[in-house]
């Protein structure tokens, strides 16, 4: 049987919709702006650094895709919602939103500054909260749109030295949770991905220690690490019409490292 295109495009096609990618000059958000734009949404690529944002955006456009480059630095949370409303006004709104700017720093809980907790909460949750009610204002209005946060297998499961990234994830997931159930009756889904670690310039130093290395190859079924691309298919999912009865879920992109 012949494969049926024009079903596929109904079910994951995404032409005609706008989506705002935060953390997307690199890693997983890089990732994530690159599917969408494959799977034809117009693509806003939000990141610190203007260079491998512009690199993101001119990948996307050689895949035959439309993208353009914001600055965004939401680290400040005095600024994050004032910085999201000005790129809001300057596209348009949009009908997609993947919250994946992020930071992963580690230390032993009574070696955890208040510093490190902080700045943790501030961009891995803050952010994203103060994304989604900014982007998600247009959304509710409108009675439609896609929130993709990015959580992490960390936010469900503890890890040694990891206090502040797994408290900030936890914070993603419970976001999610909350506002999927909130606003699902307004026609604004709310879900997240859970990855596991992946290879992304976030984690590389934690990568490069042996010991953490063969640690987390144990601690994943699958006995490997993700590759950024493979979180594409679980952001274009939830980004797309398949995922219109899915609201407040964590879709796990983590070789089975939950399930156990």
């Amino acid at each position: 049987m012949p494969v049926d295109r024009d079903y596929l495009s109904s079910l994951f096609g995404l032409e005609g919709k706008r989506a705002l990618v935060t953390g997307g000059s690199s890693g997983i958000g890089a990732a994530a702006a690159r599917g969408l734009g494959r799977a034809g949404a117009d693509v806003v690529v939000a990141g610190r650094d203007e260079e491998r944002a512009a690199a993101v955006a001119a990948a996307i456009e050689a895949d035959g895709g439309s993208a353009a480059v914001e600055i965004a630095d939401l680290a400040d949370p005095a600024r994050t919602e004032e910085l999201a409303t000005a790129i809001v006004d300057r596209h348009g709104g949009f009908d997609i939103l993947v919250n994946s700017a992020g930071i992963f720093e580690r230390a032993e809980g009574e070696e955890t500054s208040l510093e490190l907790w902080q700045r943790a909460l501030a961009l891995n949750a803050t952010a994203t909260f103060l994304m989604c009610r900014a982007v998600g204002a247009g959304m509710l209005a409108r009675g439609a749109g896609k929130i993709v946060n990015v959580a992490s297998t960390d936010g469900i499961v503890g890890v040694p030295e990891q206090v502040a990234y797994c408290a900030s994830k936890g914070a993603v997931v419970q976001l999610t949770r909350t506002l999927g159930a909130e606003w699902a009756s307004k026609g604004v889904h709310v879900n997240a991905v859970g990855p596991c670690d992946f290879d992304t310039p976030m984690i590389a130093g934690a990568l490069d220690e042996q010991e953490y290395r063969d640690w987390i190859m144990e601690a994943i079924p699958a006995g490997r690490i993700g590759v950024p691309s493979e979180i594409e298919g679980a952001v274009v999912y939830l980004s797309s019409p398949a995922s219109d009865m899915v609201f407040g879920h964590i879709l796990m992109v983590d070789g089975g490292r939950v399930a156990i």
